[in-house]
């Protein structure tokens, strides 16, 4: 065993079917499994001398290479909260045993039926991470995502949102307030400057909410609203021109498509759920009073 007691900032228990799995993230990202979760995986029942009792056994033996071996031979310590060191292993090492004890029985080397009980779990494991990866799994269940999560939507936010405001131009044509008019029911004049409050609610829901999570409330906190509850600026000015506004203007074309064939507001709603399903609450309906305002 590695003398190196090194640090799990994240822990959790990655559960597969029936099976719960200690798992941890140490400080230098590495994702590790416990060695009584790496057994108790696989099925084998009873602590012993743990993973090492995989190596003495003379079914799997042939099937597993040196660098499995040698990876099985010096687990990590670890310091995961509790009042003593535990062992562990790197996540995919789990992956590549699962993948020696299935190769043993495609070649008709397991006889026993504990033998057999090993591969029945190897293979729902597997199952398992090729739809979901294992690195997936061991971040949802140590709460690791978040912190990933936070990373990769900087990112997003650094390719939508701009560093600098650009210049108005006018981003939503004629046509999609008309409609939005038209499917509300009220009059649409188009030279004039007043709209109903709600409007603004409605081009939330429809058009920037479903930018990627994170930009709206970015654009709000650059673009916060006044004492008189206007903004200085149109959200979308604060938008990239090569993906922000791309993106915006794509999810305009397709909700004025939306708006045109549809006779109603409740078509238009249904037609706009199944279209965009991610938010299924979208609860697009009008209070039943609206002053006027200008935006």
């Amino acid at each position: 065993m590695s003398e190196k007691l090194r640090k799990a900032t994240h822990k959790g228990i990655l559960t597969i079917g029936n099976v719960q799995i200690p798992c941890f993230v140490l400080e230098d990202g590495t994702r590790v499994i416990s060695g009584r979760g790496m057994t108790t995986a696989i099925g084998m029942k009873g602590r012993g001398q743990g993973v090492a009792r995989i190596l003495a056994h003379p079914a799997l033996k042939p099937f597993i290479n040196n660098d499995l071996s040698m990876a099985i031979e010096n687990p990590m310590r670890i310091r995961g909260g509790g009042t003593q060191p535990t062992s562990g292993y790197e996540a995919t090492i789990l992956h590549d045993l699962c993948q020696a004890v299935l190769t043993a029985r495609d070649a008709d080397a397991l006889k026993t039926e504990q033998e057999k009980r090993y591969a029945h779990y190897c293979d729902i494991l597997v199952r398992a991470f090729a739809r979901i990866g294992i690195i997936a799994l061991v971040d949802e269940a140590t709460g690791y995502q978040e912190v990933r999560d936070k990373d990769e939507l900087h990112r997003i936010l650094e390719a939508y949102i701009a560093k600098e405001l650009l210049p108005w131009t006018k981003r939503f044509p004629d046509e999609f307030y008309m409609h939005l008019f038209r499917l509300w029911g009220w009059q649409y004049r188009p030279l004039s400057i007043k709209r109903p409050q709600y409007v603004g609610i409605l081009t939330n829901k429809l058009i920037y909410e479903k930018l990627p999570p994170g930009v709206l409330d970015e654009l709000k906190r650059k673009n916060p609203t006044s004492q008189n509850g206007r903004r200085r600026h149109k959200h979308h000015q604060f938008l990239t021109e090569d993906i922000g506004n791309p993106h915006l203007e794509k999810q305009l074309v397709s909700v004025i498509t939306l708006m045109k064939v549809s006779p109603n507001k409740r078509n238009f709603e249904r037609l706009f759920e199944r279209a965009f399903p991610s938010n299924p609450q979208l609860e697009l309906s009008l209070p039943e009073e609206e002053g006027q305002t200008e935006v």
